[in-house]
């Protein structure tokens, strides 16, 4: 299936891993030019060596200066223009009762997961209302739509995600620009698998009993491979997409509660 996206300038921001990365690979697929940004240098000179047609910039997305440099970066190398931005970057926080979490562990959380999207967004606008097919996909989680216990910072940012999207929509549909909020479940990778051993140590439980927790509330039990998201974000990025705004769209095997 031909998305005609061909040439779509794309930004996507914690690019260089996990979700960030299979979605960078799967617009760059469709013949889209593809900018990222990460915090992992590590991660973006591997990335540099495998995808070349990729570019890149180095970015803490919390950091309003360090987002004006990515900008003009990705403007650069993206032909002057920016037709969908993928607001992907986004933290684990910490795992604790509220009355257990430092403030700056919190305050770290909502700046790099909701308030990281904001910087990103309000630099976007004004380069998206000039482009015939703009998009704006923000990664929410289910911890959006559902309480996640032991987890307030995320699931506070996560849902802050949600109407923040929904807000856009609103705001920027007179412009043709649509915003829509994936809100992935239980992902494959490393970082679901520290937040599983961070609370079965907090539960005093297993790795494998916390798992089973988890997945307890969930219909498909197994892990959300990355690609399938990115799948989403670049449908909705497409043609294709062009009526489908103000959504929260769930990829997560059917989850009705977190443990």
């Amino acid at each position: 299936m031909d998305l005609m996206i061909d040439g779509l300038r794309v930004l996507v921001t914690a690019g260089a891993n996990g979700i960030g990365l299979a979605t960078a690979r799967a617009f760059a697929a469709e013949g889209a030019k593809v900018h990222v940004c990460d915090v992992d240098e590590a991660a973006l000179a591997a990335l540099a060596e495998s995808d070349p047609a990729i570019t890149r910039s180095i970015c803490d997305v919390s950091d309003r200066k360090a987002v004006a440099r990515l900008f003009d970066e990705a403007l650069s190398a993206l032909g002057g223009g920016l037709d969908c931005l993928v607001n992907n970057a986004g933290i684990a926080g910490p795992t604790g009762r509220v009355d257990e979490i430092a403030p700056e562990d919190w305050d770290s959380c909502l700046a790099i997961d909701l308030t990281g999207q904001f910087n990103c967004t309000r630099l976007a606008v004004a380069h998206l209302k000039q482009s015939g097919n703009a998009s704006i996909v923000n990664l929410s989680s289910q911890a959006g739509k559902h309480g996640f216990p032991l987890r307030s910072p995320y699931g506070a940012a996560k849902w802050g995600v949600i109407g923040f999207t929904k807000a856009l929509a609103a705001e920027l549909g007179e412009f043709g620009i649509r915003a829509n909020a994936i809100c992935p479940g239980l992902v494959e990778g490393p970082r679901i698998q520290s937040v599983i051993a961070n609370k079965a140590r907090s539960f005093n439980i297993s790795h494998e009993e916390m798992t089973e927790r988890l997945f307890g509330g969930v219909s498909i039990k197994r892990f959300v491979d990355p690609n399938d998201i990115a799948r989403h974000i670049v449908f909705l990025a497409s043609p294709f997409g062009r009526t489908t705004s103000g959504q929260e769209i769930s990829v997560c095997g059917d989850t009705r509660m977190l443990a």
